[in-house]
């Protein structure tokens, strides 16, 4: 059973553009009913220098990371423990600067991809020659508040959508890019990261294992999760897992059991949603498998449903009216198609 944890990815505090030391960002990851904050500050860790004292404070665990600020694109290093010169690397070396990050444990990410770059942000659209994308363990696919009405988040997740159906396992996540915190702030999306267990001590080695595993899921609210039973073996397999397909061609072989999870009740205070009738979709690499009409509250669901041969990976995504307007709410990383 995954514990989902949520958290906050991409922050930034006076140690580099951000307007807020580290106590004040815990103290605002507290009220907003995060877990943990990952520190990524531009081309510095020197944040960390107050991260006990204010983890013991705030109660907020603080993940070491830093954004990898370049000319040629943003890359978040997530769980590193010492500084990954930038400077030794140019717009055909991302592999090698990855590698360094690999080595500490750590796990590197594209941030904001198609935000609007130089000169008006030097080095934000990203550049970088991607020449494995198997080498890169997640990608920021909607960026700063609220990021579903983004024309450059929706580019992101479009991006990894065309990812996953080249075959590659690359997670997506929320990035806030938090810079500041206002009282009139657009609402914010949320990364849960799904733990065996809760969190623990080492908390930057977990968060690096759920990344490098796709057990995430992003959400302007609500937490959508679900897993995938296969009646004919009884295994479950969760977001992020393999899912075994029989390829004998008969029907039942590929019947598959969903359980769908809606829960509203999780940080409820943190953010608003009007009741409505959401939409609830499950996609996949031959196109939507089902879709269904659930109230907004808390429900669980259970679907069976006939897998097509190719499809690839499978994700859960909602739908509703959200600050106004009509978007995507949540989604899910996939669970991926094997045919055996």
């Amino acid at each position: 059973m995954k514990t989902w944890v949520p958290c906050e990815l991409h922050t930034h505090t006076f140690h580099s553009d951000g307007r807020q030391s580290l106590d004040e960002l815990a103290a605002s990851a507290s009220w907003m009913g995060l877990a943990f904050i990952a520190l990524t500050d531009h081309n510095t860790q020197s944040g960390l220098v107050d991260r006990e004292r204010v983890e013991r404070e705030s109660g907020i665990q603080i993940v070491p990371g830093m954004e990898w600020t370049t000319f040629y694109g943003h890359m978040l290093t997530i769980g590193v423990h010492e500084f990954v010169d930038w400077r030794a690397f140019g717009p055909g070396d991302l592999h090698r600067g990855i590698a360094h990050v690999h080595r500490q444990g750590g796990v590197a990410g594209i941030a904001h991809p198609f935000r609007i770059g130089s000169p008006i942000c030097t080095g934000c659209f990203w550049e970088f020659a991607v020449n494995d994308w198997n080498d890169l363990d997640f990608i920021e696919v909607w960026s700063t508040l609220m990021p579903t009405v983004k024309r450059d988040s929706r580019r992101a997740f479009g991006l990894w959508t065309e990812l996953l159906d080249k075959g590659h396992r690359l997670t997506a996540t929320s990035g806030r890019d938090w810079h500041e915190t206002k009282p009139d702030d657009a609402p914010a999306a949320v990364t849960y990261l799904g733990f065996d267990g809760k969190p623990g001590d080492d908390i930057a080695a977990q968060a690096a294992g759920a990344l490098r595993s796709g057990s995430a899921v992003v959400t302007m609210g609500p937490l959508l999760t679900f897993s995938a039973v296969n009646p004919g073996s009884g295994k479950v397999c969760s977001i992020g897992e393999q899912l075994e397909l029989s390829d004998s061609g008969t029907a039942g072989n590929r019947t598959i059991e969903f359980e769908m999870k809606l829960d509203l009740d999780t940080r409820r205070e943190h953010y608003r949603l009007e009741p409505q009738t959401l939409r609830l979709v499950l996609t996949g690499g031959t196109g939507v498998l089902h879709e269904l009409r659930v109230p907004a509250s808390s429900e669980e669901f259970t679907l069976s449903v006939e897998v097509p041969p190719g499809c690839g990976w499978i994700r859960a995504e909602l739908y509703g009216c959200l600050a106004g307007a009509v978007t995507m709410i949540a989604f899910t990383n996939p669970v991926f198609c094997v045919e055996r």
